[in-house]
C-alpha cells in the first residue's frame, strides 16, 4: 500500500512561503495569507503580515468578493438537480415582472445574457444597499447591452437577480438557503454574511507611498449573491476540494463537471481563459484551472483549483489593489504539482467480468480509422484512436442497453451494439456512424455498401 500524501516537502513549503512573500512585500498588502489542499486534505497555509504579533492567520476572515457567486451557480444547479427549473428556462417562468424575463437561466449563469457589468450609479460596492432596494433599482432602465446569448459580458447583476430567483423558488432567504445547503453540509464554519472574529480590516494602500486609507465594508443587500461573503483560505480550500470531485450532499460530481465546463465563447483575444457555469476557466502552462477571483473595496481573493492535479489554493489579501491572489493562487497549485505530482491510482482488476461487455472491447474501425474501446470500473467504456489525435470519449451505461457519451464530439450521443440474427455483433452505431471489426467489412452494415471486389492494389 502506498501512504497517503498528507505532507509536503520542506523544500515545498519554502517555495510556497517565498511566492506569497514575494506577493504580500511587491503587492504592498497589510496581510497576504495562503492555504493549499491536495486531493482534499489542507496541507500547507503561510501567512505574511506586516504588523508583528497580527492575529492574521489561516483561520482570518477576509472577505471574499465575486467568489461568492459561485456558491450562488451551486444553489443554482441544486434547484435544477431538484427539478424544480429547467436551466434553458426563461427567467420569467420562475421570477417574472423583471423586465428581462425572455433571458435564460444558463445565460445568467454564463454572463453571457447581455446585461451590464454594474448598477446604476451610485458605485454600489461602496454605497449602502438602501439605494437599491428592488431589483428594478439593481438593473436600472437601460440594463441590456448586448443580445442575450451572443457573448460574455460580466455582470454583477445577473448575479443579484439568480440569488432573487434561489429566493423565489425555494420560499427562504439567499443566506438560509446558502446556510443550509452548501454551508453547514460542507462545514465550512467560517464562513458567513458578516465578519466574524478574528476578521480582517479592508484597507487602501496609497499608490505612491506607503500609507492606509481603511475601507468601508458596506452590507451589499440584494447584491450579496453577487460578492457577500467572508471566509478564510481553510474553508475555500475545502469548497475548493468540493469543486473538484463534488458531494453528493450538496451536488454531484457530474453537476460540478458541468459547471466546470465553458458555456460561452472565449472572448476575442483570450483564448486561454472562458467561463462556466459560476466558474472561471484557465489554460496555464499546459494546465486547466477553475475558480474564481474576487474583490470589494479593501480587499482581494482567488480561489482555484487544478482538478487534474488534485491541488486547490486560496489567497486573501486586505487590500484593494496590488496583490493578485488569482496569479499567486495558480502559482502555488504549479509549485505542488511539478514538485511533488501526484500518484496513479493504484490498478486494480475488475471484482467481476461482464461477458457482454468484454466482448466488445478491443480494436474497432470507423472506416480506415483504428480505435480502441476499453472496459474502464463501474462499467464505464473508453473510446479513443489508437494513432495520433481523434474523437474520443467515455460512455456511461443508459436503462435501455445502449450506452451515452460524457465528454468530447461524442458528449451526448448514444453507442449502440447492433448485433446479427444469429447474435453475434455486425457493428457499432455511434451517433449513425458504423464502427465495424475490420476496415470496411462487406457485411457489416455500413451505408453506401463496400466495393464487391474488395481491397486492391494499383497496376503499376
Amino acid at each position: 500500500m502506498t501512504a497517503p500524501l498528507t505532507a509536503l516537502l520542506p523544500t515545498t513549503e519554502r517555495a510556497l512561503l517565498h511566492r506569497i512573500a514575494v506577493a504580500q512585500s511587491e503587492g504592498r498588502a497589510p496581510s497576504l495569507t495562503g492555504a493549499v489542499a491536495r486531493d482534499g486534505q489542507l496541507v500547507w497555509t503561510g501567512v505574511r503580515p506586516s504588523v508583528e504579533g497580527d492575529e492574521t492567520g489561516a483561520n482570518t476572515q477576509y472577505r471574499i468578493g465575486s467568489i461568492t457567486k459561485t456558491f450562488t451557480a451551486v444553489l443554482v444547479m441544486r434547484l435544477r438537480d431538484d427539478g424544480l427549473i429547467d436551466l434553458q428556462d426563461p427567467l420569467e417562468k420562475h421570477l417574472p415582472g423583471t423586465g428581462i424575463g425572455e433571458v435564460t437561466i444558463a445565460q445568467l449563469l454564463a454572463h453571457s445574457s447581455g446585461l451590464g457589468a454594474e448598477t446604476p450609479s451610485p458605485w454600489w460596492e461602496r454605497s449602502s444597499a438602501s439605494l437599491r432596494p428592488g431589483l428594478p433599482d439593481v438593473l436600472g432602465e437601460q440594463s441590456r447591452k448586448h443580445p442575450a446569448g451572443r457573448r460574455f459580458h460580466y455582470s454583477n447583476p445577473g448575479y443579484t437577480v439568480l440569488g432573487s430567483l434561489i429566493e423565489a423558488v425555494r420560499g427562504g432567504s439567499w443566506e438560509e438557503v446558502l446556510q443550509r445547503e452548501i454551508l453547514e453540509p460542507l462545514a465550512m464554519t467560517r464562513t458567513s454574511m458578516e465578519p466574524q472574529a478574528p476578521s480582517a480590516q479592508g484597507w487602501a494602500v496609497h499608490p505612491w507611498a506607503d500609507v492606509l486609507l481603511p475601507e468601508p465594508a458596506e452590507d451589499l443587500g440584494l447584491m450579496a449573491p453577487a460578492g457577500q461573503l467572508w471566509s478564510t483560505v481553510t474553508d475555500l480550500c475545502r469548497f475548493g476540494a468540493f469543486l473538484a470531485e463534488g458531494d453528493d450532499r450538496v451536488l454531484s460530481a457530474a453537476s460540478v463537471r458541468e459547471m466546470r465546463t465553458p458555456a460561452v465563447p472565449a472572448e476575442s483575444g483570450e483564448w486561454d481563459a472562458t467561463y462556466g457555469f459560476g466558474l472561471q476557466i484557465i489554460r496555464r502552462d499546459g494546465r486547466t484551472l477553475v475558480g474564481h477571483g474576487g474583490s470589494l473595496p479593501g480587499f482581494v481573493a482567488g480561489l482555484w483549483v487544478g482538478v487534474d492535479d488534485g491541488v486547490t489554493a486560496a489567497v486573501l489579501a486586505n487590500a484593494t489593489s496590488g496583490p493578485l491572489p488569482s496569479l499567486v493562487a495558480t502559482d502555488l497549485i504549479q509549485i505542488v504539482a511539478e514538485a511533488e505530482p501526484g500518484l496513479p491510482q493504484i490498478w486494480r482488476p475488475l471484482s467481476e467480468v461482464d461477458q457482454e461487455l468484454l466482448e466488445i472491447t478491443g480494436p474497432w474501425y470507423w472506416g480506415t480509422y483504428a480505435f480502441g474501446l476499453q472496459l474502464l470500473p463501474d462499467r464505464v467504456l473508453a473510446l479513443q484512436p489508437l494513432t495520433g489525435p481523434g474523437r474520443k470519449a467515455r460512455f456511461t451505461a443508459a436503462e435501455d442497453g445502449t450506452w451515452i457519451g460524457q465528454d468530447g464530439y461524442y458528449a451526448g450521443e448514444t453507442l449502440r451494439v447492433v448485433r446479427r440474427t444469429d447474435g453475434s455483433i455486425a457493428h457499432l452505431d455511434l451517433g449513425s456512424f458504423v464502427f465495424t471489426r475490420e476496415p470496411y467489412e462487406p457485411d457489416a452494415g455500413i451505408p453506401g455498401g463496400v466495393d464487391k471486389e474488395g481491397w486492391r492494389g494499383l497496376p503499376s
